[in-house]
């Protein structure tokens, strides 16, 4: 039996009651794992097109996207001074945590390097891009493939190898 005024979730299969603003096309309810159901299908759905499948690929998009942040210069960056001017931050300044290493000087040990490496995902993608000089997800791939196989061959002693794969863009 249909209930009057609602829909039954295409993901989670609970009755819920549509917005009223998107009634004619609102088939997931609000629930964040029926969201992100929806969201994916979308998604699905918009690269299923022809006119889609490419968009994000290919030398032409790469110089769309520099075109378009060479017209919006810092889109996306705050700096600082606004963000202490504007006082509308939602959720208060947190401390910035620090690794804890062991012992103290240089050769202490310390952390292994894969140990460093993996608690600061984003100061190393921001370090290869600052490298490539490129803030492209393509460039920063690339990249990083030449680096992982850089640090594979010197950590199974193929240091010959290691010379030829420095050169960076």
């Amino acid at each position: 039996m249909k209930r009057v005024g609602q829909r039954k979730c295409r993901h989670c299969g609970a009755w819920f009651r549509p917005d009223p603003r998107n009634a004619r096309h609102q088939r997931y309810c609000s629930e964040p794992a029926c969201r992100r159901a929806s969201k994916a299908v979308s998604q699905r759905q918009w690269l299923a097109k022809p006119e889609n499948q490419d968009y994000f690929h290919g030398a032409e998009h790469v110089a769309r996207v520099r075109h378009w942040r060479a017209e919006h210069p810092g889109y996306g960056r705050r700096t600082q001074q606004k963000s202490e001017k504007s006082g509308d931050a939602l959720q208060e300044n947190c401390r910035a945590q620090t690794l804890a290493t062991q012992g103290s000087g240089a050769d202490s040990g310390g952390a292994a390097l894969q140990e460093v490496l993996s608690a600061q995902p984003a100061v190393l993608i921001g370090l290869i891009a600052h490298l490539t000089d490129s803030p492209l997800q393509e460039d920063i791939v690339r990249s990083s493939r030449r680096l992982l196989q850089l640090g594979q061959d010197i950590l199974h002693g193929r240091g010959e190898h290691a010379e030829q794969a420095c050169d960076l863009p």
